[in-house]
């Protein structure tokens, strides 16, 4: 049976899947890591926007002590990456933008809490 929080997760890959990865590292109920290229970022970032409404981090605001603590986990969020987050009754679903130092190449983490 799937759970709430598995499908609510499948619904915003089904939204981002549209964008053409460069490499999916995991794919499962729980998380998804994916590489996309730089020039993808634009497609990347309107549908992001489309489900997650504009990005939170950065955004000149202190992240709240739930966010930090979820984030913390999976390695922070700093300057140069961006994180995306919808908080809904049953869960929250996070979003980690973190580009490498290439240039070229940008690491897509999504999970939930």
């Amino acid at each position: 049976m799937i759970t709430s929080k598995s499908a609510q997760l499948n619904q915003y890959l089904i939204e981002i899947g549209k964008i053409d990865f460069q490499e999916i590292r995991i794919n499962n109920k729980d998380y998804f890591e994916a590489i996309i290229l730089k020039s993808k970022l634009a497609d990347l970032i309107t549908c992001l926007e489309e489900t997650f409404g504009v990005a939170k981090y950065p955004s000149g605001k202190e992240l709240s002590g739930h966010v930090k603590e979820v984030t913390d986990r999976f390695g922070g969020v700093r300057g140069g990456q961006s994180l995306y987050f919808l908080e809904e009754k049953e869960c929250s679903a996070f979003v980690m933008l973190w580009p490498w130092q290439d240039g070229t190449h940008i690491t897509l983490k999504i999970f939930q809490d």
